[in-house]
């Protein structure tokens, strides 16, 4: 089992400010009257109500609950995972950035596919992380991170954390559950595997088995800005064994997710009929979105996302292409890293499918 670093073990640090709705749970009563707690309580907030409502404004008072019961709760009857194997911060973004503050200390070497997600390497070297890359796993039809080289370099490297996006992103590439499990086993048992889960919503199987599992040794991460559409409110959740959670909240951020943000996810969880929708749509849309794409002869790689990844002959065409679109007004997404110049990713929303919208990219594709 991966250990926790010293400075974080033992008693405390202790959230200082839990909060009146953590402090309502722990007496088993209401505080009516919040007197202590130094918030604008009485500011009118005339423009606010004037352009958003009464009803938006009334979220905006107080600190939001620290705990975020009422999402995880809700999360806890959709996705069978238990509550307290859960925990609430804005977005998964923040929850790399809390999972590598929790868990590495400065030196330490992290492990990563060069490529992927960006905003790993980028939050690691932060944190003063060691950041060791692998190349992916690239074939025909195939773009994925090389799961034997992320296990290969953690041995070699004496790493703390292995980062796997599952579905990728760019690529999109969805490994096996069985494949996970294989990593995990094949880690060194100190070290961690923070498993970026933020497209699981659209794999055919999300509701399944795997899905509800609490992996020991594993933070497993997911947000509610893309199956949801909150992604402007910024709320994801972590999935861990309850005693990796208690570390992560010793550095977390009080009140990370606003009470808007809290009242906002409560209500899209309360209509999970309409999440469905969405992303049954969703994939609706990427496979017409890949057949067309396909049709007109693009190396299109599989996806389990709410997106459709490309690849072009060269990474200058793609950079051209790029370009070309972001001067029509039309942004498209490129990875950063040279390694992956050469793809393009789109996202499936119907705007994608309006004709003539990717006229510039089907030209190229159509030019020998």
């Amino acid at each position: 089992m991966p250990r926790f670093p010293d400075h974080l073990t033992g008693d405390g640090p202790h959230n200082p400010f839990p909060g009146v709705r953590v402090l309502e749970r722990r007496l088993g009563r209401e505080i009516p009257h919040q007197l202590g707690s130094n918030e604008g309580l009485d500011m009118p907030h005339r423009a606010l109500r004037e352009r958003f409502g009464d009803a938006m404004a009334e979220h905006v008072y107080s600190y939001g609950d620290a705990e975020a019961l009422g999402i995880r709760r809700r999360l806890a009857d959709q996705k069978g995972i238990p509550v307290e194997a859960m925990l609430v911060d804005a977005g998964a973004d923040s929850l790399i950035a809390l999972a590598l503050r929790a868990l590495v200390t400065p030196g330490d070497a992290v492990v990563g596919t060069r490529g992927t997600y960006p905003t790993f390497g980028y939050f690691a070297r932060g944190e003063g992380a060691r950041l060791v890359e692998v190349p992916y796993d690239e074939g025909p039809g195939r773009l994925a991170p090389d799961l034997e080289a992320l296990a290969r370099s953690a041995r070699e490297e004496s790493a703390r954390l292995v980062y796997l996006a599952n579905p990728d992103n760019p690529g999109g590439h969805l490994h096996r559950d069985d494949d996970v499990l294989a990593l995990r086993r094949a880690l060194p048992d100190d070290c961690w595997l923070l498993l970026d889960e933020a497209y699981h919503d659209f794999r055919d199987d999300a509701d399944g088995e795997f899905g509800r599992r609490v992996l020991p040794g594993v933070v497993r991460l997911r947000t509610l800005s893309k199956a949801h559409g909150l992604a402007g409110l910024r709320v994801g959740y972590a999935i861990a064994a309850p005693e990796t959670l208690a570390v992560m909240m010793k550095v977390r951020i009080h009140y990370a997710v606003s009470t808007l943000s809290q009242a906002a996810a409560e209500t899209v969880l309360d209509h999970p009929a309409e999440v469905d929708a969405h992303v049954a749509a969703v994939r609706r849309r990427r496979e017409r979105l890949a057949a067309h794409l396909g049709g007109l002869g693009a190396d299109v790689l599989p996806s389990a996302t709410n997106f459709v990844g490309i690849r072009l002959a060269s990474a200058a065409l793609a950079g051209e292409v790029h370009k070309a679109l972001l001067d029509e007004g039309k942004l498209i997404a490129r990875p950063a890293d040279p390694s992956l110049g050469h793809v393009l990713r789109i996202t499936a929303v119907e705007d994608a499918l309006v004709p003539g919208r990717l006229a510039t990219l089907e030209r190229a594709l159509a030019t020998p």
